[in-house]
């Protein structure tokens, strides 16, 4: 129940900031609306969302995004003035980034309630931990779920193979530093 999760982030020893970042360009409104909604919604309330826009050609874009980054002060953004793609949109939404730990979320994905109290609690349980990932599902425009995807453990074969580790994954922020990001391109 919500309760029990309350009690859980009440009882956490440490409470890391976990930085979310989010690359931007021409979303849906209501998508990129509930997608912020997800993060506002979390249990675990030390968090910031590192949105970049890169230069969305509909100007509804910015003004929705100005507007909840005024009502909400864990919201920073940073806009680009050309379209630089989604490696260089995702890298400057790091560099607003201040957690201890990184999130990397799409402009239409949500996360449910507890998804950064799981994460921090993964964390703290496995210090030696530099990347978490978690399984996925669809959302129709009705709310209703399809196409779940249940990931295994780490698989480097798999991971050679396609980026199974994408939505959502959570990284160190030493170890995000350490490989330097998203390469442009891929």
């Amino acid at each position: 129940t919500l309760e029990r999760l309350r009690q859980r982030v009440a009882q956490l020893a440490a409470t890391p900031l976990v930085s979310l970042v989010m690359p931007v360009y021409n979303p849906v409104a209501r998508d990129l609306q509930r997608a912020i909604a997800s993060v506002q919604a979390q249990l675990y309330p030390h968090w910031e969302l590192c949105i970049c826009d890169d230069a969305s050609s509909n100007a509804t874009t910015r003004s929705l995004l100005e507007a909840v980054a005024a009502a909400e002060p864990r919201i920073k953004l940073a806009f680009h003035a050309k379209n630089q793609h989604i490696s260089h949109a995702t890298n400057t939404a790091i560099a607003l980034a201040q957690g201890q730990y990184v999130g990397f979320l799409d402009h239409d994905d949500e996360l449910r309630p507890h998804a950064l109290l799981c994460a921090v609690e993964a964390f703290a349980n496995h210090p030696q931990a530099k990347v978490l990932f978690s399984d996925e599902d669809k959302i129709d425009e009705a709310g209703n779920r399809f196409d779940p995807y249940f990931k295994p453990d780490f698989n480097l074969g798999l991971l050679r193979s396609h980026n199974y580790m994408c939505h959502f994954a959570v990284y160190e922020r030493a170890f995000l530093n350490h490989i330097g990001g998203p390469r442009p391109g891929f």
